[in-house]
Parts: C-alpha cells; sequence; structure tokens
C-alpha cells in the first residue's frame, strides 16, 4: 500500500521535496554535533537539557493523545471516529518517531543509545522511557498498518490484532507518566518536584493532540476529498475543552501550592518564568504568550456554539497547541533548570545547529505523517467506491 505515496500532484510532490531540503539542512546542522560535540548547542553544566529534550516532553503528548480516538472507538463502539482512528494512530507514529531522534541528537552519539539496551539498567528512568516509547511505535504500527489493511481489502480487522489495540491504550497513557518521572524524580529540582506532574502532563496532551488532529482534518477538507465528518470534529473539540481546562486547574493548583507555602524553591521559577529573578527574564514574554494564548482559546471552546463554527474552532485549537507548545516545549523543561542548586539563573538559548536539527527532525516527521496519510486516504477513496 505505500507505493500509494508515490503518486501525488505537483502540489505534494513541492510539499515533499521542501520537506526533504529542510532534512537535508538538519542532517548537516547534526554532523556539526558529531565532529564537534554538544559544545556547538546552548546547552551548558547548568542547563543540561535544552530544546531537544523539551520537544521529547512535548511530543509524547501529541503521541499519547491517539488514545483518545483509539478508547472510544474500540472500547466505546463510538462509529463516527471510524474515520479518524486510523490518523490518529499515524500521528503517534510520526510524533513517537520525532521523539527517539531527539533522544538521539541530544545524547550526542548514536551509539550512546545502542549502549543504553546493550546494557540495560533497569534504575534507570531513561531506560525505561526508551523503551515504552519503542513498544508503543511498534503497537500502533501494527495496529494501523493491519487496521489499513483490512479496509483495503474491505474486511473487518483480523481478530488476532483485537489485544494489541487494547495493550496500545493504557500504554498510551505509560508514555507520558514514565516520560514525566524523568522530571519527578529529580529532588534538586523544586519545579518538577510534584505528584500531579504526570497527570498534568496527561491533561495536557489530551488537549493538544486532538487539536493538531483537528487542525490536520480540516487541513485534508481543503486540499483532499477526505472528509472526517463534522461530529467527528465537534467531539474531538469537546475533549480538548476539558482537557485544556483540566491542565489550568493542575497549573492554578501548582501556583497555589507555591505561593501560599511561600517555600522559595517552589516560588522561584515561577517568578523567573513570568517576572524574572536576579534581574533575567528571558522566558517571561514566551510564558505570558504561552498563558494568554491557553485563556483564549478556552473562552473560544467552551461555549458550544462559538465551537461548532469551524474557523474559530480552527483559531482555538491553534492557539491551545501553541500554548501548550510554549508551556511543555519549553517553560516547563528550560524553567526547570533555574535557579540552579546555588541559586544562580543561567540563561539558556537554543545554538544555530540546534535549531536546525530541531527543525530536520520536525520535517522528517511531517514527511512520515504525509507518507502515511497519503496512503491511508488512497486506501479509503478506493474502499468507497
Amino acid at each position: 500500500m505505500i507505493e500509494k505515496a508515490l503518486i501525488g500532484s505537483r502540489r505534494y510532490w513541492t510539499w515533499v521535496i521542501a520537506l526533504l531540503i529542510l532534512i537535508a539542512i538538519g542532517a548537516y546542522a547534526y554532523s556539526q554535533h558529531l565532529i564537534h560535540g554538544l559544545v556547538v548547542t546552548g546547552m551548558s553544566r547548568d542547563v543540561s537539557w535544552g530544546v531537544y529534550i523539551a520537544q521529547l516532553t512535548f511530543l509524547v503528548g501529541v503521541a499519547a493523545s491517539a488514545v483518545m480516538l483509539v478508547l472510544p472507538y474500540y472500547l466505546h463502539n463510538y462509529k463516527k471516529f471510524g474515520k479518524i482512528v486510523i490518523l490518529g494512530e499515524f500521528l503517534a507514529i510520526a510524533a513517537v518517531a520525532m521523539c527517539m531522534l531527539f533522544v538521539v541528537v541530544d545524547m550526542g552519539k548514536p551509539m550512546r543509545v545502542i549502549n543504553m539496551f546493550l546494557y540495560p539498567t533497569p534504575n534507570s528512568i531513561l531506560f525505561w522511557d526508551a523503551t515504552v516509547l519503542t513498544v508503543y511505535l511498534g503497537l500502533n504500527l501494527l495496529c494501523g498498518w493491519v487496521a489499513l489493511q483490512a479496509e483495503a481489502k474491505q474486511v473487518p480487522p483480523p481478530k488476532w490484532i483485537k489485544p494489541f489495540i487494547y495493550l496500545s491504550i493504557p500504554w498510551a497513557v505509560s508514555i507520558h507518566t514514565v516520560t514525566a518521572f524523568l522530571y519527578a524524580g529529580i529532588p534538586g529540582r523544586h519545579f518538577w518536584l510534584t505528584a500531579i506532574l504526570a497527570p498534568r502532563f496527561l491533561a495536557s496532551a489530551f488537549a493538544a493532540g486532538p487539536a493538531l488532529l483537528i487542525l490536520l482534518c480540516l487541513l485534508l477538507r481543503k486540499i483532499s476529498d477526505f472528509d472526517a465528518g463534522d461530529e467527528a470534529i465537534q467531539k474531538l473539540g469537546t475533549i480538548v475543552t476539558y482537557a485544556a481546562l483540566v491542565n489550568f486547574f493542575f497549573v492554578g493548583m501548582e501556583l497555589f501550592t507555591a505561593f501560599y507555602s511561600n517555600i522559595p524553591g517552589h516560588m522561584h521559577t515561577f517568578e523567573y518564568l513570568f517576572v524574572g529573578l536576579h534581574g533575567k527574564n528571558a522566558l517571561a514574554p514566551m510564558a505570558w504568550i504561552s498563558m494568554l494564548l491557553g485563556l483564549f482559546a478556552i473562552v473560544l471552546l467552551i461555549f458550544p456554539n462559538l465551537r461548532r463554527n469551524t474557523n474559530i474552532l480552527a483559531i482555538a485549537c491553534i492557539s491551545i497547541f501553541a500554548s501548550l507548545w510554549i508551556d511543555k516545549g519549553i517553560s516547563l523543561v528550560i524553567g526547570g533548570f533555574v535557579p540552579n542548586p546555588f541559586e544562580r539563573v543561567t540563561e539558556y538559548t537554543p545554538g544555530f545547529y540546534e535549531v536546525l536539527v530541531t527543525i530536520g527532525i520536525y520535517a522528517l516527521g511531517a514527511l512520515i505523517l504525509t507518507v502515511l496519510y497519503k496512503t491511508a486516504i488512497e486506501v479509503k477513496k478506493e474502499a468507497a467506491k
């Protein structure tokens, strides 16, 4: 079936070529990592996780969000998701692939990743994070491809695939829970040392991932003959609304606990993010943009009459996605290193090659998603004839 992705219009091939160019630029930038080491990045002793791990953290949530389609469709027989459940699984594949690449580039050399499996350390959360991501990638590849093959043949999916589909539901929760444990298990970082970090991660994932899927469905409606259906899109919009509300509730709990307790270690990072600390406030503008975009999106989403307008829904989804990308992809990870254990502020700015590598990995993820979606849409077209 993959050969269907080799046939397309001039617009399709222009998009593919543009992605290949960005991937090539990213590969060149990564070669500089291999030659010179991580010194070409903006990371340091005080900020040892930069934009790479920040993107891993955010994209794990996008990958985990596939469960919000799989669970209603397979467990509760919600047939309105029938057209798009495969899109959610394929989005998870692209997101996990990017997550794993961000781990590779952050570790400096690919051999270090191989050594992690050759010489496993079960007491390391990073080992378990890599393990659950690898298994989740395999589950989505298997379940998504078998379901698509069955649709191409116009037959029900084989019964043997059902246990793997059911397994993917708790596994989706596990990948973001283990990722949260990467942070919550570090006692020297008060900003991450909270029991609700994993629930907060899941709430933001179930808002950002479906928001992106809504945007992809609306885009596919414009550039192809594929229509996910208004009811399915609106149901996803409802999921985004409640997940975003829960996420902001969790953030409010964190703020109350930090400032009502008046414990300096818990307050300092929030102060740095929103007003600055020791005269430094590089992340403050982005933190405020994230907060305002999130509140703006919730105002648009919480009223059903506004949400039913697809243009307003698209604006709200862009806003909530951007808000959570800043919150989890920048503020949470990078802000968590401020201040350091000596109460000093070391600010971080991504290096030029870091930015290029990040763009290259996102381009590769977009290419994977493009190929998978092109295949799925062509199969669905033929099945509908």
